[in-house]
């Protein structure tokens, strides 16, 4: 990473850690795990808008400089899309011609021993309750075609400070948010093989247990047996779906036929998200 980009993360953090110690207390377990001195993928539970913050906030402080996925609708934003790119985060087209150039810029970053961040879900959890939901592809495919370690980490209570689609910040009584760093995912049983559709679905399936497994043991609670799928709920694959600020109804409305994507993420170019 360039010294003009750790500059810009340092400035980044000072304004954003200060103000992240003010708003919540934070218990961050299996920092050990972190790899040393090699790029690896991460691949967090998204319950809540400020995720991105409670993550980044605990890799930079393990002196890790989180490199996240993110929408590119994201850095075409005046203020926001100039800190994106000056932090060198990696912008994500959800379809086109430009859907695996994040693919590859993510590879470059985890070869010159860096960190990818990656929802494996795509968007915040549709699930009422928060558990992790039927996951997309993205993170698979990064993690099969460059050997890297999967890193998962859990976090719970985000959500009480900012909740999903939340209008504002619940300052008082000040919160506790917890995150734990996992063991990296195995998945010596991919390796080798190509990437076909059922292949990146089979990873993606093992890398959504392990994160569901680790926030069951955060939460002292047992989730669904069956894991929440927005397309059998007739949800959009991405976006809001509800309003923001809005109780979030038990069943959607029927979505556009444009919206339909399929989840799988497992177009020729690629979907990351």
């Amino acid at each position: 990473m360039g010294i003009g980009t750790r500059m810009f993360f340092a400035i980044l953090a000072g304004v954003a850690r200060p103000l992240m110690n003010v708003l919540i207390g934070k218990e961050w377990y299996g920092l050990d795990r972190l790899p040393q001195d090699e790029g690896f993928i991460v691949v967090p539970n998204h319950c809540t808008e400020i995720d991105p913050i409670v993550v980044g906030h605990m890799l930079y402080n393990q002196n890790v400089m989180p490199h996240f996925l993110a929408k590119d609708g994201l850095f075409k934003t005046p203020v926001l899309g100039a800190v994106l790119r000056g932090a060198h985060q990696i912008p994500v087209e959800r379809s086109g011609a430009g859907a695996g150039t994040s693919l590859v810029k993510a590879r470059v970053v985890l070869g010159e021993g860096g960190a990818v961040v990656v929802y494996p879900e795509g968007t915040l959890t549709r699930d009422p309750e928060l558990w992790p939901m039927k996951g997309r592809t993205g993170a698979a495919r990064l993690a099969l075609g460059t050997d890297a370690k999967v890193i998962p980490v859990v976090h719970w209570g985000a959500q009480e400070v900012f909740p999903r689609y939340a209008k504002g910040f619940k300052i008082f009584p000040r919160k506790k948010v917890r995150v734990v760093v996992g063991e990296p995912v195995d998945l010596s049983a991919f390796a080798g093989r190509s990437g076909d559709k059922a292949t990146l679905e089979a990873m993606t399936g093992v890398i959504m247990d392990h994160i569901t497994a680790m926030l069951e043991e955060l939460r002292g609670e047992v989730a669904p047996a069956q894991r929440w799928d927005p397309s059998a709920h007739r949800q959009s694959a991405h976006g809001r779906f509800v309003e923001r600020g809005a109780q979030a109804p038990n069943q959607e409305a029927p979505v556009a036929e444009e919206n339909k994507k399929n989840d799988a993420g497992t177009t020729e170019t690629g979907d990351l998200q």
